[in-house]
């Protein structure tokens, strides 16, 4: 069960989204008395679950520290539930949920006015839904209200699926550009014969084109009940008023009569190894590997994820070693999929070109199937292994806002304290274990890689029936009591009068120090160096030099530098990352070290040149990047060489290419230097001795080269049009971009990005753009306007991008300059103007909550020269405006005949629908 940490973050990513913890909290005393009909039924660490009458529960995660709150429901119907002809509708069903209800016929309006944060996600065996805003009792009175009716009062109707059906089918094209998602659709359906784990999530094209509106209404009036769901509230909010609005809204629904149906489809022992070939167009080969594998509620899934840690980790695992050091393979990865009944493991390797793929697929297998009883894992191996586990626990419930969304998978298996139960198997997990768990899965006639072939002695692997969770927890008992932090306030005047300003040097810093949950701290760096004249031709150079830091110093190696950030439980980037109280000091040490003392291993640095060009390579057809680069090329006015030169796809790959070690070497001798630029710290340390620590590990690492900021000046740049064919490619990429003169504290600045909020910057499913091409035209997964200001120069860009099939794109891009037009010419309401502007002040008090963009952003203010009253003072002035001025600065700087396009497609599809008419037809 450890193994949902890893799988949650690895390949849910696209899916999931967040959520919070807490149990001693200021501020939100524990109920003094339940209301009737609640049922109190376990603690677990300060976490409590109740029952109401009617088959809901709930549980109750109160966390004072962050001034935000989330709202999660759990449902527990998945893919898995779904019947022939239906595979996808739990997805599509989790769209429709978000089109309104009976009492919230646009909730979308409402989460963008409110500054929520908002997203749903299906899996295997659950759906949920989760909300995400500033902590006040009127927001979670609506979340709640909103949850409720939603449940049992949407709308699932006709017309919104006519829409939301293709914009659900933009986004199995996304995954059809994937060569990797492509892949794993095919290996589910050879791992499974009958049970339903088979099946993609996101569901067949013609199931998702052709569902029935009363299927959907059946499956959502089954399984979208109360008895079948689990709430939960985390962050800061009033316990006991919370229980008492819980019962008022969700335990106002009835108990619903009908009976869940049953599922007793048990999927045979696989009896042979099976084989796939896909082809499509591309760059890079893949080859994967996967095993069928118990349930997460089996003792053996344990083991089978410790050993597919062991074998797949990079840069430590088996697989990295046996493939990426010689030069065979560019990556390898590994990831396991679980659920509540028997899932399966994936073991892949991105192949060198030049490189045998049959090479590569024949010593995957040796390592994976022979190398741990062979030589079996390690105490190093499984301990790191351990404490990686062990750190991606505490840091889910350090964060009230990364929780939830794993909480639904426990849910989903049977109960929510199984998270507890799997974080304190973790010291019981053997050597034996892994060793067994490897070679009773990791065998011949249970692979699926690639041809069948024949065999009269099967090698069969027979996968136990798993307990219930009931058995799992019958022996376990849980402590009750877990941490806490303070409560903040995320004020700007709170932030500026808890911050401590100082300067080494050239070197400014910040410290904001607060008490956090899980003893958190984030950390923000920015060291600068070089001029115009010692930064030129380097482009290329710098990104490899700065990667080669964490590939061995003078002391360490690489392998030592990965377990010193595992035991350092470090999280993110060398300048930007996150870590505890305690392992501050030893962290920014590490980070000291990794700049001041590398040692460039030739070794590493051809493996890195490797990984580059196979990551650049794998560009060269992909109509996003592809559409990216072309734009960013059209606006380049700096000669090749300058620092601000853009350096294009190809020319990038040949300059990789070129760049020698001793490139690199010389960049770092002559430029790279920690004792100018800016460092923010915020969260749980001690004040005093980190600023010791900070002056004597980087004031006096001094850069030998002068320093001068080397900025972009505004310079007019043509409108283009640009197209670009992408051919077999199942999305197409529009794209749009104007540059303005104009700074972020201009008298225009605030009413243009107000504006641009409003047109399609919300971020959210409610702007001018995604009310057209997603919600009324239904042609479009992700589209946005995007509005960035310069602070130094009088520079800013407005981008405009969307995804849609080939087919849509004439279509897409004729819907949105027509909105634009609307927008120039009929202006933007004061409703619209006082909606956004309520968004956007609740969506930066959200923004100053989170430790890390406080981190980031006072240390772009230390860079700026700015404080936090800047920020205010820019909220004061976007809520003073109003909507003559929000449209006169739209009509300043925007001008259609001033944008450039660029539209990368395949011509033949968009073409074909042209000539036949389906430009101007839903498809």
């Amino acid at each position: 069960m450890n193994r949902w940490i890893k799988a949650a973050t690895c390949f849910l990513s696209w899916l999931m989204l967040s959520f919070a913890p807490s149990w001693a909290y200021a501020g939100s005393p524990a109920p003094a008395k339940l209301p009737a009909g609640v049922k109190k039924l376990n603690t677990v660490e300060g976490i409590s679950e109740y029952q109401l009458s009617n088959g809901l529960r709930f549980i109750m995660f109160p966390d004072a520290a962050k001034a935000t709150a989330t709202v999660n429901v759990t449902y527990l119907v998945g893919s898995r539930h779904e019947n022939y002809g239906e595979t996808g509708m739990a997805h599509l069903l989790e769209h429709l949920i978000f089109k309104g209800s009976r009492n919230f016929p646009d909730p979308a309006r409402e989460f963008k006015a409110r500054g929520f944060q908002i997203n749903g996600t299906t899996w295997l065996d659950r759906t949920n839904y989760y909300l995400t805003f500033p902590a006040s009792d009127d927001n979670i009175r609506w979340a709640l209200a909103w949850s409720a009716d939603a449940m049992v009062n949407s709308f699932i109707a006709r017309k919104d699926l006519d829409t939301e059906m293709t914009v659900v089918r933009n986004e199995f094209e996304m995954g059809e550009n994937d060569p990797a998602s492509v892949m794993l659709k095919r290996m589910q359906s050879l791992l499974f014969d009958w049970h339903n784990y088979g099946n993609s999530t996101i569901g067949a094209r013609s199931d998702i084109e052709n569902v029935r509106i009363e299927n959907l209404q059946a499956f959502y009036h089954t399984f979208y009940q109360p008895d079948n769901a689990v709430l939960t509230v985390a962050g800061k909010f009033d316990e006991q008023r919370t229980i008492e609005r819980i019962v008022a809204t969700l335990g106002k629904l009835p108990k619903p009569s009908r009976v869940l149906p049953q599922h007793w489809t048990v999927e045979p022992t696989a009896d042979g190894e099976r084989q796939f070939v896909v082809r499509r167009k591309g760059e890079i080969p893949l080859v994967t590997l996967a095993y069928r594998t118990p349930s997460s509620l089996h003792t053996d899934s344990d083991g089978v994820g410790m050993a597919a840690e062991i074998l797949g980790d990079t840069p430590n695992g088996r697989l990295y070693k046996e493939l990426v050091q010689p030069g065979l393979a560019a990556q390898v990865f590994a990831y396991t999929i679980d659920g509540r009944e028997p899932g399966f493991v994936v073991f892949g390797a991105t192949v060198n070109k030049g490189q045998s793929i049959e090479r590569v697929r024949d010593r995957m297998i040796e390592v994976v199937e022979n190398s741990l009883a062979q030589a079996g894992a390690t105490p190093s191996e499984l301990g790191r292994a351990v404490e990686q586990a062990r750190t991606a626990h505490e840091r889910a419930l350090a964060d009230p806002e990364a929780f939830a969304v794993l909480l639904s998978e426990y849910i989903a298996l049977g109960d929510w304290r199984l998270f507890f139960h799997a974080r304190d198997q973790l010291e019981q997990i053997t050597l034996a274990q892994v060793d067994a768990a490897a070679a009773k899965y990791f065998v011949r006639d249970n692979r699926v890689v690639g041809t069948f072939i024949p065999d009269e002695a099967p090698r069969r692997a027979v996968v136990p029936q798993a307990p219930t969770a009931a058995q799992v927890l019958a022996s376990y008992t849980p402590q009750e009591k877990g941490d806490a932090g303070e409560p903040f306030e995320p004020s700007h005047e709170n932030i500026t009068a808890r911050t401590h300003i100082e300067s080494f040097g050239n070197l400014k810093i910040a410290l904001l120090p607060k008490s956090n949950r899980g003893r958190t701290v984030n950390v923000a760096m920015s060291f600068r160096w070089g001029d115009e004249k010692s930064l030129a031709h380097r482009n290329v150079t710098a990104p490899l030099t700065i990667a080669m830091l964490a590939r061995g110093t003078r002391t360490l190696t690489r392998q030592q530098i990965a377990d010193e950030i595992t035991r350092l439980k470090v999280r993110g980037s060398l300048t930007h990352f996150e870590t505890t109280r305690e392992k501050l000091p030893e962290a920014l040490r590490l980070v000291a070290r990794l700049l001041q003392e590398p040692s460039f291993p030739e070794a590493e640095f051809d493996e890195l040149k490797r990984e580059h060009l196979t990551a650049l390579q794998s560009q060269l057809d992909n109509p996003e990047d592809l559409s990216s680069d072309a734009l960013q090329s059209h606006f380049n006015t700096y000669p090749a060489g300058d620092p601000r030169y853009h350096t294009p796809l190809l020319e990038r790959i040949e300059q990789v290419r070129r760049t020698t070690l001793d490139d690199v070497v010389r960049y770092h001798r002559d430029l790279i230097g920690t004792a100018r630029g800016e460092i923010a710290i915020v969260g749980d340390f001690d004040e005093k001795a980190i600023a010791t620590e900070l002056q004597s590990l980087f004031p006096a690492y001094v850069s030998r080269s002068p320093y001068g900021r080397v900025d972009r000046e505004f310079r007019p740049v043509p409108a283009k049009r640009i197209v670009i064919d992408t051919p077999e490619k199942e999305n197409a990429f529009f794209r749009a971009r104007s540059t303005l003169m104009l700074r972020d504290d201009d008298a225009d600045a605030p009413a243009l990005y107000v504006a641009n909020n409003i047109f399609g910057g919300s971020g959210g499913l409610s702007s001018r753009l995604m009310d057209r091409l997603r919600q009324k035209d239904g042609i479009s997964y992700s589209v946005n306007s995007s509005l960035s200001m310069g602070s130094r120069q009088a520079l800013s860009t407005w981008s405009l991008f969307a995804m849609v099939a080939p087919q849509n794109v004439g279509r897409a891009e004729h819907a949105i300059l027509e909105e634009l037009a609307r927008a120039l010419r009929d202006g933007f309401t004061d409703q619209e103007v006082a909606e956004a502007k309520k968004g956007i002040l609740e969506s930066r008090t959200l923004s100053r909550s989170q430790d890390s963009s406080v981190a980031s952003r006072w240390s772009s203010y230390l860079d700026l020269g700015r404080t936090w009253q800047f920020s205010k003072d820019f909220e004061a002035k976007v809520m003073a405006l109003t909507a003559a001025e929000v449209n006169a600065a739209f009509r300043k700087y925007i001008y259609p005949d001033r944008l450039t396009l660029v539209v990368a497609a395949d011509s033949r599809k968009a073409v074909a629908a042209e000539s036949s008419g389906e430009r101007l037809v839903k498809q």
